[in-house]
Parts: C-alpha cells; structure tokens; sequence
C-alpha cells in the first residue's frame, strides 16, 4: 500500500504524461485517423469538434467528482476506462460500422479525459505539500508537454510505419496502434493503482446538529478525517446552492460581457485554423495540400511544432512576469494573429523542401505560445476575487467553446472556398482579435513581479 512517503516523481510525471495523451488522441490524431479513412474536411472537423463538449461542460459536475468516491479512486477508475475507450477505437476502425463505432469510443474517452483532469489537478493539490506544490509545477508541465510530443509526434509517426509495413493497410495500422495505447493506459492504470498516495492530512469536521439538539449519527464532533473524506462530506444540496451562487457571482463581475466575448472571440483565429491547418498538411496536392505522410507530420507538427508552443508560451510567461499583462498585451495579440499568415504563404507557394515548412510551422506556433499568454492571464485576472477556483474553471469553459464553436464550421467553409481563400479568411478574422482585445480594461500591475 502507497503512503504520503512516496517520491512525487514516482507518480506527478506519469499522472500528467496520462493527462495528456488521451487529449491529443481526442484533438489531433482522431483528424489524421479520419481523413486517411476517407472522411471530408467538412465531416471532420463537424464530428471532431463535439468531442470539445465535455472540456466545456466539465465545470458542472467537477463538484460531483468531490463527493462521489476519492480523487484517487477517480484517476484509476478513469484511467482504465480511457484504456478501454483506445480498445474500444482499435476493435471498430476495421469493422462496417467504423464511423460510429469510433466517434462512441472518442466520446467515452473525452468524457473520461475531463473527469480524470478533474481528478488529477485536485489530487495533486492534496498528495502533495505546498512547497511540493510550488516546485513540480514545472515538471508537470513539462510531462504534459512530452505526452503533446509523443500523441502529436511519435504515434502518428509509429501509425506511418506501420502502414509501410503492413503495405498501405491503413484500418489494420491504426488499429495496432489504438492496441499499444490501450495496453499503455492499461499499465498507467495498473502502476497509479499501486503508486498513488493516499492523502491523510488531518482536518477537523464539527458535524452539524439536528433540529431536536442530537449529534447525526456518523462523524462525531471534532472527529477526524481525510481531506479527501471531508470534501465528499458536502451534500448535492450544498453543492447545487455553492454553483448557482459561483454562476450568479461570475455574471454579476465588472466588464462581463466584455470579458466572455473576449473569451469567446480572442482566439477565433486559432478556433478556424487548428483542425484545418493538420488536414492541409496531409491533404494531397491535387486538393490544394502538402501530402506529408503520417511520419512528416508528426515530425513538422508534433515535434517543431509543439517545441515552438513551448519556448513561446514559456517566452510570454518570463515577460509577463517581470512588466505585468498590460505591458505585453499587444505585442502578443500580433504574435498570435500574425503569424497564421505562414499558411496563406504555404497555400499559395506549395513548399516542397521540409526545412521551409518546419520554420512556417515553427514560426506560428511559437507565436501562438507567446499570444496565448495574454489568454491565460485574462483568464486569471477576471477571476480574481471570491469563488476565484470555480470562477477560473468557468473560465476555462468558455476557453474551450471558443475552439469547439468555430471548429464547427471550419472545414466546411473550407472545401466551399478552398485552402489558400480560408487562410485569407482566418488572416481577416485577426481583426475580432485586435477589436477584443482593445476594449479590455486591464489594471496596469497585474501580473507584474512584486
């Protein structure tokens, strides 16, 4: 049995390593899998964007996860069932029903993902002290960031090979690999099963009294629990009031309309591109793409270009820090509208040479990290106040509605225009950005170093 002695590193790494890749799954290999099976632009990016709702959703039953069993419970449990979901994908794409059969299992394994992001952010708050806290949050990150690298990179690289093994077997490579990520889950399943501490810091819990003056029964007074335990304490009721109120309070906040067009609009851009910019680059010549195969790909989007995501965002981060939100706000607006301009160049010029299209998508990511800072600190800065946890999660609803809503549309407005019109469409719509992000009212110190 695992105790609050465990090393952090023995599980912190792994469990975010876990968080991740089923997310990339979800997001960006679920695009590759579908347009190599024959699915349309429009069919895609329509189907792959619904399976945001469960990120945007999240905030309403992320109480449920407090008193329904322990967040631990909630990790394996959602683990094994994140593992069954990749089963679930890898039995169906080579059957006649493949469509359906997939899109339930992303479904499941979107559904499982949020809840285990839930689970996670909240465990790690309880196993770990807040010195332990303050000094993972980089290696955290950093694990995230590599299971982004290996979904986005190796196994859609692994997925290429397989299919020149297998002489062009597209159904039957990708379901191997469907296969190893199951069996992978299966053994993150197995070892957080054993690994995982379980969090007993101490809290007193002074039960309420009846109306007749009795104790409940249960938990006398001044009885000690886990904190775990104590958050499961609170009942639906408690929780239904807690909700209203933290909704009632995130509307009533100064500039709110402002502020969630801003979260809605700020990345319409980006909401546009994502999806079609992976279908672009594999999409073949003779339909306005590159062609890269799956090894490229991974290679030009899930290494430079998660690479160029991370320096930026860390870029933006150590800039913000030291001369506050305000400062930067601009500069930033530029770094992630300006640079969707690569793929207007890309769409026109049709590159062959790997070196220019690994800089255009080194170029756009790294300033997409960098911009994506000013999001992330307008998250936090109208946030501020009382509820400011819940009011952030909310936030971070909204984040995801702003991609899920334009992914929607996208690849439809794109096989009715073509590639090199729907960048020239993404590049005016960096003007919603500008507008946004001018009318903020921002105080001057956020964010800035004490």
């Amino acid at each position: 049995m695992s105790n609050m002695k465990t090393s952090p590193w023995s599980w912190v790494p792994t469990l975010y390593f876990a968080e991740g890749i089923p997310y990339v799954a979800v997001m960006t290999i679920a695009l590759v899998l579908y347009k190599q099976l024959g699915l349309s632009n429009t069919e895609i990016t329509y189907y792959t964007s619904w399976l945001y709702l469960p990120w945007v959703i999240k905030p309403l039953w992320s109480p449920f996860v407090d008193i329904i069993r322990t967040k631990r419970w909630w990790i394996v449990a959602m683990q094994l069932l994140i593992g069954a979901a990749f089963g679930g994908v890898a039995f169906t794409i080579p059957t006649s029903f493949w469509l359906q059969g997939t899109l339930c299992f992303f479904w499941l394994m979107a559904f499982a993902s949020a809840t285990h992001d839930i689970a996670a952010d909240g465990f790690y708050m309880l196993g770990l002290s807040e010195h332990d806290q303050s000094w993972f949050v980089g290696i955290r990150s950093t694990f995230y960031r590599l299971a982004m690298i290996v979904g986005q990179g190796v196994l859609i690289m692994i997925a290429g090979n397989l299919q020149v093994i297998f002489r062009n077997d597209i159904p039957y490579s990708w379901s191997l690999l469907f296969y190893g990520c199951c069996g992978l889950f299966l053994a993150l399943w197995l070892w957080h099963s054993y690994i995982l501490p379980r969090p007993e810091e101490k809290v007193l819990v002074k039960p309420e009294e009846t109306e007749e003056g009795e104790k409940p029964k249960g938990l006398m007074e001044s009885s000690v629990v886990s904190a775990d335990e104590q958050q499961r304490l609170r009942t639906v009721a408690d929780i239904k009031h807690e909700l209203v109120e933290v909704i009632k309070t995130f509307f009533q906040k100064e500039q709110v309309i402002v502020g969630i067009l801003f979260m809605l609009l700020y990345r319409m851009p980006e909401g546009l591109l994502v999806k079609v910019s992976t279908l672009f680059l594999i999409d073949n010549p003779g339909s306005g793409g590159l062609g890269l195969s799956p090894q490229e790909l991974g290679f030009v989007q899930g290494t430079v270009g998660v690479i160029g995501l991370t320096l930026g965002g860390i870029l933006g981060g150590i800039v913000a820090g030291r001369d506050g939100l305000k400062r930067w706000l601009w500069p930033m607006v530029c770094a992630i509208t300006l640079p969707d301009i690569v793929y207007v160049f890309m769409a026109y010029a049709l590159p062959h040479n790997l070196l220019i299209i690994n800089v255009c998508i080194f170029i756009e990511q790294f300033g997409y990290g960098f911009g994506f800072t000013a999001y992330m600190l307008y998250l936090i800065y109208y946030s501020q106040g009382e509820y400011k946890t819940s009011h952030y999660a909310l936030c971070t609803a909204f984040m995801a509605l702003s991609m899920m809503i334009p992914g929607l549309f996208a690849g439809a407005l794109q096989e009715m225009v073509g590639y090199r019109m729907f960048f020239i469409i993404v590049m005016a719509f960096c003007s919603v950005t500008f507008i946004m992000s001018a009318l903020l009212k921002i105080d001057p110190s956020f964010g800035k170093k004490e």
